[in-house]
């Protein structure tokens, strides 16, 4: 390696990427690409860092696979700031192979945590768990070491462990002020902030914090849980998630509690009019019927003259937990509220919706002004202001069920 290849990556390492770029600014070989991808990620440049990069890895020879794995490393990790999921994870894992078997396990360990966070992002929990399973702590260094206890923070809060949250962000902690770099530091303290506000309300009282909500689903009381959309109580859990009729009828009928629930507003919420006829009510007999079978063991529905009343067994109460914001785009700002520009396949993978739902869906909150847009065609990407006031741990995708 020529010294201003090795000049160059001494001042990325450091810190001082202008420095890095000077030196190697005007060349176009393999190893000076790599590093000017590099530093222009580090400027927030990702799609001319990811076209460096590209070029770098084609111009590694056959004979240089470990310099060519680096380089797909260095890509993932644009690619995971740009909410870029088109890549198929095979890639990754096979530059995580390389490296592991040419021994550079400091960027195997870089690979490993990458998989983890893009698997947190896609809500695919057990993956991030797996991932951040096989990390060797003790081998990262403190950058490294900050943002994995970060992932594992961050997947603590999704799967309602705020303790086992808390210890993280205080190794986390400690990793940042080790590094020395602010931006992990303030990383903290944002992850810290938002562990200590409001995650849910409960229908008819007050703000819930993380901590409250895991009680609260954890006692004998029969949870509605808007956030999850999903019913359960103690260590019995229904996801209604995919199935929005018996859904809205639940909450109809626990939002009224102790008392019943109208047939006409049951057909109201379930099935959208207000002009019922003879066929909405047979359909709403159905519909109980449903119901009825998904909560045996838990509560059953007695018709009233009125309508339909939820009768929890055991004397169970009934509560209902709501998200701090409501509506079917609720799940799509908590994603576009991190700050970052995601594109419209990554928001469909992360939700497990077609790209059609999610652009319509977006459609009608850039028209109320809620989300915008930058670029056009394959390259737009969505962005939206930060949600200030509450954390969005329960309105993300793929929470992991109580059992």
């Amino acid at each position: 390696m020529d010294s201003l290849i090795t000049a160059s990556a001494r001042s990325l390492a450091s810190g001082d990427v202008l420095g890095a770029l000077k030196h190697v600014a005007l060349r176009d070989d393999p190893p000076a690409l790599a590093l000017r991808g590099i530093a222009m990620a580090r400027l927030g440049d990702y799609p001319k860092a990811r076209d460096l990069l590209r070029r770098a890895g084609r111009g590694f020879g056959a004979h240089e696979e470990l310099a060519r794995a680096r380089c797909v490393v260095a890509e993932a990790e644009v690619a995971l700031a740009m909410r870029d999921f088109a890549g198929p994870p095979r890639v990754l894992a096979s530059a995580l192979a390389v490296l592991e078997r040419h021994g550079d396990y400091g960027n195997a360990l870089q690979a490993r945590l990458i998989a983890a966070r893009r698997a947190l992002l896609l809500g695919c929990l057990e993956a991030a768990a797996a991932e951040l399973s096989r990390l060797d702590i003790r081998a990262l260094t403190p950058a490294l070491a900050a943002v994995a206890q970060l992932a594992a923070a961050e997947l603590a809060m999704r799967s309602l462990r705020p303790a086992a949250a808390r210890a993280a962000l205080a190794h986390a902690g400690a990793a940042a002020a080790r590094s020395g770099v602010p931006e992990l530091m303030t990383e903290v303290m944002d992850a810290n902030a938002a562990l200590q506000r409001p995650a849910a309300r409960r229908h008819g009282g007050g703000d819930m914090s993380l901590d409250e909500v895991v009680l609260l689903l954890a006692s004998d009381t029969l949870v509605l849980d808007a956030c999850r959309r999903g019913l359960g109580g103690g260590a019995t859990w229904r996801p209604l998630a995919r199935r929005p009729v018996l859904f809205a009828l639940a909450r109809s009928l626990a939002e009224a509690w102790p008392g019943d629930a109208e047939r006409d507003l049951l057909i109201e919420h379930a099935f959208n009019t207000r002009r019922p006829d003879q066929t909405h009510r047979a359909r709403l007999r159905v519909e109980i019927g449903r119901l009825r079978a998904l909560l045996k063991g838990l509560a059953g529905v007695e018709a009233t003259p009125l309508g339909f009343a939820i009768r929890p067994l055991a004397g169970r109460a009934v509560a209902v937990l709501e998200p701090p914001i409501d509506g079917a785009q609720a799940s799509l700002l908590a994603l576009l509220s991190d700050g970052a520009a995601w594109s419209t396949s990554a928001l469909a993978l992360a939700l497990d919706a077609s790209q059609r739902t999610v652009q319509r869906a977006l459609a009608d909150l850039e028209a109320a002004g809620q989300v915008r847009s930058i670029g056009n065609a394959r390259t737009r990407r969505w962005l939206a202001p930060p949600l200030a006031g509450f954390t969005t741990i329960l309105l993300l995708p793929a929470s992991l069920p109580l059992e």
